[in-house]
């Protein structure tokens, strides 16, 4: 058990570094820093100072472990574009990707695990098989063209609900929310429908999978023998069995939902790090670039790392393996 998780956290340090030395060949390879913080008329003494005073005299290793070390601090620079601290600016930006997130994944479970559940034990239905043809659309529509649908038919033509933006937002200081005001919950509808259908899509084919194949078992036929109602068979008893991948595979998913909500955040404008990062992409902003290839990696490895752990507590084949030499893939 311990070598399993010691190796798991390896893994992760082993990604981690990886995609630092990426981010750190980004930030110190793409342009050159100096000539993108100083104006023109800047002298030669101005800019071996700045040299000096950012490292870039140092060995490219030097380098790569000062950016390594100021990383685990939180210390990736300053914007080029907004003469920020980085960190800053992108924890300013993070409860909005956050909170769209959030709100996405439990669209994503309180659609999809009903939808699943109907599409298994009614699958001749006229309601099974359009939901079906609707998780099709889910998988192949891509979330960009479904959001400019979207603003084109509740925005543009019916006005029901706005195209762009966060709404009124409400600053409890620590955190900035939009949750607590009507403008706030109604900017939050559109984007987090366009980032949660493919996840609904997921939830709903992998709940409809595990039903089928838990409706097959043997408990499930003695249970029926018992005389049980169809209602507690299908819901006490197999769907019960069926959760625990579900909630697997949407925690997994939080940090590509993180990762990709960036498609969604431009589409819609959402004043989100995906947006952020779009923005620096656009004017070349390499600190921020680095800083959230860095931040949204960690987070999707030290979600993926812990999902292995709780598989390694919760099912005593991977311990097994762990102890034996075996190892889990991933």
């Amino acid at each position: 058990m311990l070598a399993f998780l010691l190796r798991r956290l390896a893994n992760a340090v082993a990604v981690m570094l990886t995609v630092a030395l990426i981010a750190f060949v980004i930030f110190r390879f793409v342009g050159d820093p100096v000539e993108m913080m100083l104006n023109e008329q800047a002298t030669q003494a101005q800019r071996d100072a700045l040299r000096e005073r950012l490292g870039l005299n140092a060995s490219p290793a030097m380098q790569f472990a000062r950016f390594v070390t100021n990383a685990i601090q939180g210390d990736f620079g300053i914007s080029y574009r907004n003469q920020q601290d980085v960190f800053t600016l992108i924890a300013e930006r993070f409860p909005a990707t956050l909170e769209l997130v959030l709100v996405a994944t439990i669209l994503s479970l309180a659609l999809g695990i009903p939808f699943g559940v109907v599409t298994a034990i009614r699958r001749n239905s006229v309601l099974a098989q359009a939901l079906q043809l609707v998780s099709i659309v889910g998988i192949s529509l891509p979330s960009f063209a479904l959001g400019i649908l979207l603003i084109l038919v509740f925005s543009v033509q019916l006005g029901w609900l706005p195209g762009f933006g966060r709404g009124e937002v409400v600053d409890l200081g620590f955190w900035s929310t939009g949750l607590l005001t009507a403008s706030g919950r109604k900017a939050l509808v559109l984007p987090s429908i366009t980032l949660a259908l493919f996840q609904i899509t997921l939830v709903m084919r992998l709940v409809r999978a595990e039903m089928l194949e838990t409706l097959r078992t043997d408990f499930i036929k003695f249970a029926r023998a018992r005389g049980l109602p169809d209602r507690v068979v299908h819901f006490r008893h197999a769907l019960r069995n069926c959760l625990m991948p579900v909630i697997t595979v949407t925690g997994m998913q939080i940090g590509n939902l993180i990762a990709f909500a960036l498609i969604t955040e431009t589409v819609f404008q959402w004043p989100g790090t995906g947006l952020l990062f779009i923005q620096a992409v656009t004017f070349v902003d390499i600190p921020v670039m680095a800083a959230y290839l860095v931040i949204v990696s960690f987070i999707f490895v030290a979600l993926n790392t812990v999902v292995d752990m709780l598989y390694a507590v919760v099912d005593p084949r991977l311990r097994m393996q762990g102890s034996g030499g075996g190892g889990h893939g991933g």
